[in-house]
């Protein structure tokens, strides 16, 4: 009671107002959400309004209250199918619309679309028309409304459900039609937009009533892509109660589901890349089907090509996104050999032909004329070559084109040399049409350049394995000669050719190199001095004055890979280093006066 007295006493009359002293240590008061229909009371300040002015602060900032059934819109529910359209993609929305009014369906429709659909002279609601609400806060609550998702959601043959909306005049939407805020294109614009900007584009109102249709598909028909309007229309035509038709709008919810789980994975990746970094800890990959295809690595195994719609592959070029110009279709091994050989070739800065054969460089040529570093790759392994994969990192002219169709095996120099691809950043026209004279089957691929980059994925039962792509390259790279002898300028220029190529080899991977141009290549032995002996064996005479290049330390050197290839010819080897017996490497190459150099770093390809 005293506390009470001694809190009167504070306040202070003046007419019909009461006010607290400056000196009320009362806490101040904080406004918290009401519902609908309830007050809303601002922030106070140090002023607390109490018995008459307080009842009128209440009135006056009182929420109006909810309207009652009678006052909903009448355009909410006329008894006629209707149909919900808002698009950021408004491609075929003429043919749309119009299908869709020639069927008797009306449309309801939101800002930009529902003008568009105005002007093909088509009539059109809008949803504020609908919930007799507008929309608010720059756009972000436009569909946010029972009137909307209620007769979205609503199932048609439950009568409880039909009394409710029924009661609160909500008529039924019986298609929903909408694709989303073009979030992936505004991040990835250049330069990048404000963080702020990102945020905006992000879709509430679509996936939500994606959504909702998709969940209720057994009354609801949700359509996001643009390609699925004409198979809509023409089920509409059919009989929208039939059997087929709801089978259609199963697979329909299925399509909206993934449209809302890959933009969801978008959105996530660039707030992790925000706010986090390295390996986040919950990642989903969006991809998306580019190619049914004939089976796999082998007859008896099904296959099929995805583009990875992640926003890291934004542009980013690649096999994935390549042009094909010409041949039969890709197989799964196609993809596997030409990204290969694509990423190796495009990894040296200077015109370069590379061949592959089974994911391994089997040739490798740089020269400022394209048509010698072609015959120069041919060279290395023509048995290898043949029935391989050709990549240049320069256009294809008709001159290289006429190379390319006419050259024969230097085995027999009769046979003209067969491939599965050629790839190349582009072609002149003259050059596409010689090309294409080659082969019918000869499949030309043009493709924007792309060194590694990027993220690398790879699964293993169970899970995947994630790890930044081998992007390293020798000009990143720290050489050390460690033996006697000092490289030359052009050793070293050949030194830093072969460790480029060693990167694109299967481990226990060698190369060996002379002038700019592979001369032979040891792959995927499980021993390192057997890849040595392959190297060398396909090299022959020309391995005199080459030098070799080890993606790993050489665990042993005396009788063994270095050693060997001192005897051979090598006149110069760089390795990582770091091996319990390095030494030894650098005694034996010192023997026989090779130079030996270290790079700190291996390059290890399973």
């Amino acid at each position: 009671m005293a506390c009470l007295q001694r809190a009167q006493k504070s306040v202070v009359v003046r007419g019909e107002q009461q006010v607290l002293s400056a000196a009320m240590t009362q806490p101040r008061l904080v406004t918290k959400p009401l519902l609908a229909g309830r007050p809303v009371v601002p922030e106070a300040s140090s002023v607390l309004l109490v018995g008459r002015a307080a009842r009128q602060q209440l009135k006056a900032t009182a929420a109006p209250p909810a309207p009652a059934p009678s006052s909903m819109p009448s355009q909410a529910n006329t008894g006629n199918p209707r149909a919900l359209i808002s698009l950021s993609d408004k491609t075929n929305l003429d043919m749309l619309v119009k299908g869709l009014a020639e069927l008797g369906i009306e449309i309801v429709s939101t800002g930009g679309t529902a003008t568009s659909i105005q002007n093909a002279g088509v009539p059109c609601a809008k949803v504020e028309d609908v919930t007799g609400f507008p929309e608010m806060l720059d756009g972000r609550v436009k569909t946010l409304h029972p009137a909307v998702h209620g007769g979205i959601l609503a199932i048609r043959d439950k009568p409880e459900h039909m009394a409710a909306i029924a009661k609160h005049n909500i008529g039924t939407i019986d298609l929903v039609i909408v694709n989303l805020y073009p979030f992936r294109k505004t991040v990835t614009s250049d330069p990048p937009p404000a963080f702020e900007v990102g945020v905006e584009n992000i879709d509430i109102g679509g996936p939500a009533m994606i959504r909702a249709a998709a969940k209720n598909m057994a009354h609801v028909a949700v359509v996001v892509d643009p390609a699925d309007y004409p198979e809509l229309l023409e089920k509409l035509r059919q009989g929208a109660g039939s059997a087929d038709f709801a089978e259609f709008k199963k697979k329909l919810a299925w399509k909206a589901f993934q449209h809302c789980s890959s933009y969801d994975a978008q959105v996530s990746e660039w707030l992790w890349s925000q706010v986090g970094s390295g390996p986040a800890p919950q990642i989903t990959v969006p991809l998306q089907l580019a190619q049914t295809l004939r089976y796999g690595e082998n007859p008896h195994q099904a296959a099929a090509f995805y583009t990875d719609s992640s926003l890291r592959e934004s542009n980013a070029g690649g096999v994935a996104t390549s042009v094909v110009h010409w041949g039969k279709e890709m197989s799964y091994n196609n993809y596997l050999d030409a990204d290969a050989a694509y990423q190796c070739c495009c990894d040296y800065a200077e015109p370069t032909c590379v061949i592959v054969k089974h994911t391994n460089p089997c040739g490798i040529a740089s020269r400022s004329d394209l048509r010698e570093a072609y015959r120069l790759a041919v060279r290395a392994d023509p048995i290898s070559a043949f029935g391989g994969i050709v990549a240049f990192n320069r256009p294809v002219d008709a001159d290289l084109a006429r190379e390319i169709r006419e050259f024969r095996s230097p085995q027999d120099n009769e046979t003209k040399m067969f491939y599965e691809i050629v790839i190349a950043p582009g072609y002149t026209a003259e050059g596409l049409e010689v090309l294409k004279g080659k082969s019918k089957n000869l499949r030309i691929l043009e493709a924007k350049p792309r060194a590694p980059s990027g993220l690398s994925l790879r699964q293993v039962a169970g899970g995947w394995l994630w790890q930044g792509a081998d992007s390293l390259s020798p000009e990143g790279i720290t050489f050390t000669c460690v033996s006697q002898a000092q490289p030359t300028a052009k050793q070293l220029d050949d030194l830093k050719f072969a460790w480029r190529a060693v990167k694109h080899v299967k481990s226990n991977a060698i190369t060996i190199a002379k002038d700019g141009r592979l001369l032979g290549m040891g792959s995927g032995q499980p021993n390192r001095v057997n890849s040595v002996r392959i190297a060398i064996e396909k090299s022959a005479a020309e391995v005199q004055g080459s030098v070799l290049a080890s993606d790993a330390f050489f665990p042993f050197s005396w009788g063994d890979s270095v050693e060997i290839a001192c005897k051979a010819g090598v006149s110069a080897i760089v390795h990582p280093g770091g091996s319990l017996r390095d030494q030894d490497a650098i005694d034996c190459c010192n023997k026989y006066g090779v130079v030996l150099l270290t790079t700190g770093v291996r390059h290890f390809r399973h």
